[in-house]
Parts: C-alpha cells; structure tokens; sequence
C-alpha cells in the first residue's frame, strides 16, 4: 500500500482545476506529508526486493524532527514480525513507485538489530541510537539534544 491509497483528505490528489491551470499547488506533496499517510508504505532495496513496510513513525518532540521509521519485517499477518528502528535518513521517498527505498541487501536486514512488538527499545538513549546509525550508515543529527 502506498501514501496515495491512504489519502482520505485527497491531500495528494489534484483537480482537474489545477491541472489546467498553472502548475501552483497548495496541497502538501512528497516533500510534506501527513504523518498517517507514512504508515503502511511499502519499504523495498536497491534490488527491488520488498523489505517490510513503515508500521510507526518516531517524532523527536522536543527538536521537531522524524527520528526513525518503525519498519516491519517478515512474519505473518502480523505473527512472527520483527520490528527495526530504521533511521528516517536512511529511507528515500520513491515517489515514482510510491514506497520508500533502503539501501540494504535483505539479509543484511535479517541480522539488523530488530525488536518485537511487546518490548521495544529506549530510543531515547544514546548509545543505543548510535548504534542504529552505525549498522545503517547514517549519522546523527547532532542538533537533536539525545546526541
């Protein structure tokens, strides 16, 4: 499922008013989105493999900025899914194929630090987030006051 199927509000739709008009749009695109538009998007590798999907979205209250994306992996109709803190700049929005994209091999994945649905991890504390930017390759931002 993708951003467009969940857009109940039609934030992402244009009209055929605007379509005819000049090319100005004060509706929200890929480079703002709603936060519930996020969840359930198909997340997949430079192979085109599918590697999960995005079932959380992690805000940093207190700088304002997306932290990480809760990514599902494996499992059955939720049975057996593990759970991984992907840091949110490592995804890429591919809004050609409406999904976002993770630069790593599935396997790679499978042995990411992941956790399950009844005991997530302190996200908060730093050296746990520095070890998620490690296995990713990102850095952090060093703005955010957990770093």
């Amino acid at each position: 499922m993708n951003y467009l199927d969940r857009d109940i509000y039609g934030m992402y739709k244009t009209s055929a008013s605007e379509q005819i008009g000049p090319k100005v749009s004060h509706r929200p695109g890929p480079n703002l989105m709603g936060a519930d538009t996020l969840v359930g998007n198909d997340v997949c590798n430079l192979k085109d493999e599918k590697l999960g999907e995005i079932k959380d979205i992690m805000l940093d209250i207190s700088s304002g900025r997306i932290r990480y994306a809760v990514l599902s992996f494996g499992g059955f109709m939720g049975m057996g899914e593990k759970l991984f803190a992907v840091p949110w700049s490592a995804l890429k929005l591919d809004t050609q194929n409406k999904r976002f994209v993770l630069d790593v091999d599935k396997d790679k994945l499978e042995s990411a630090p992941g956790f399950d649905k009844d005991h997530w991890p302190d996200m908060a504390d730093s050296s746990w987030a520095e070890s998620i930017h490690s296995y990713y390759g990102t850095k952090p931002n060093m703005d955010d006051p957990v770093h």
